[in-house]
């Protein structure tokens, strides 16, 4: 081997030594870093209290709606537990039946809420989640007397506060947007799916409070005001 080969070698030698051992003074200042940028928000972040506007719009443009709050909580500004309560009531004469309904009860959700933005700690959020909800309420039917096309015979019937429920779920998807200060808007759109129930007597309940109108799935929606603390 010649001297120039000799030398060759050495400095190819010297060349891989001193990347690897950039590579792992690189890797060991990365780990460091990223040590150091941990992140070091605390888990509890606070709560929102909110207020649906939505439902009370549909009051009173129709026979029925709700009047909804909630409570969320923050937790690392990722997960946020929710409880919902609302308070539901229709009252609806139908034009070609003429069955006459009334209904007025209370409603539960349970869930929770995952921020779906990459910097979860921006004032601003997209958000998806789950729910539960529950609602027990009675209902009030009647329909005048009319003949019966069939035996010809007056036929009518009446029913009050017959005991009724329901359970469904919920698939949420919404976004919360600061205004100002505390002062937050947001809107989410809610696929609902019946898990059980039991109807009045009559047959099928015309509105379920926090449900809407009778059906095995519905959409629906919210537009909040949040004020988050």
């Amino acid at each position: 081997m010649t001297l120039t080969q000799n030398i060759s070698a050495f400095i190819s030698r010297l060349a891989c030594s001193l990347a690897l051992l950039a590579t792992a003074t690189a890797i060991q200042a990365q780990g460091k870093l990223f040590a150091f940028q941990k992140d070091s928000i605390p888990l509890f972040r606070g709560f929102a209290v909110s207020v649906d506007i939505a439902g009370p719009i549909a009051k009173s443009l129709s026979d029925y709606g709700e009047i909804e709050g909630a409570l969320r909580l923050n937790l690392h500004d990722q997960y946020f537990p929710v409880v919902e309560v609302g308070y539901g009531e229709a009252e609806h004469n139908d034009e070609v039946t003429q069955i006459y309904y009334a209904t007025k009860a209370p409603y539960f959700r349970l869930g929770c809420d995952l921020n779906l933005l990459k910097n979860k700690h921006a004032p601003n959020r997209i958000y998806g989640g789950i729910r539960y909800a529950f609602t027990s309420y009675k209902v009030d039917m009647s329909r005048p007397e009319i003949d019966d096309p069939v035996w010809g015979t007056p036929t009518a019937f009446s029913i009050t506060g017959e005991s009724c429920n329901q359970h469904w779920a919920e698939i949420v998807l919404g976004l919360d947007a600061k205004i100002a200060g505390p002062l937050h808007l947001g809107w989410n759109i809610r696929y609902k799916r019946r898990l059980s129930h039991k109807d009045c007597s009559a047959g099928k309940t015309w509105y379920i409070p926090g449900y809407g109108k009778y059906g095995d799935t519905r959409i629906g929606a919210n537009f909040n005001v949040i004020i988050d603390i």
